[in-house]
């Protein structure tokens, strides 16, 4: 089940593409919110404070998600158990 078969490859990243759109509107919703609470905390603020912030609450909640969705996309295809991990034989011989 690992990506390097083209149907579990097709159907993993058309369900990653799903999700990073989830999470661009997410993203979006928290970027409005937070700069309508600063606007309700503060009053009316300059319109290029505004663009930042809203851009920077966007850009980090969607770099969070598109870093958990590779996590995820990862784990989910087998991928990760696909890797040998040759440390933990040099560790059993190192213990024997």
């Amino acid at each position: 089940m690992a990506l390097n078969d083209p149907d579990t490859a097709a159907h993993a990243w058309a369900r990653y593409r799903r999700l990073m759109w989830w999470a661009t509107l997410v993203s979006a919703l928290a970027a409005a919110a937070g700069v309508a609470l600063l606007w309700w905390m503060e009053g009316p603020l300059p319109w290029l404070f505004l663009t930042f912030t809203a851009g920077g609450i966007f850009f980090t909640v969607l770099l969070a998600a598109v870093l958990m969705g590779l996590v995820f996309l990862s784990s989910g295809t087998g991928h990760d158990h696909d890797i040998q991990d040759l440390s933990e034989e040099e560790n059993d011989d190192r213990f024997a």
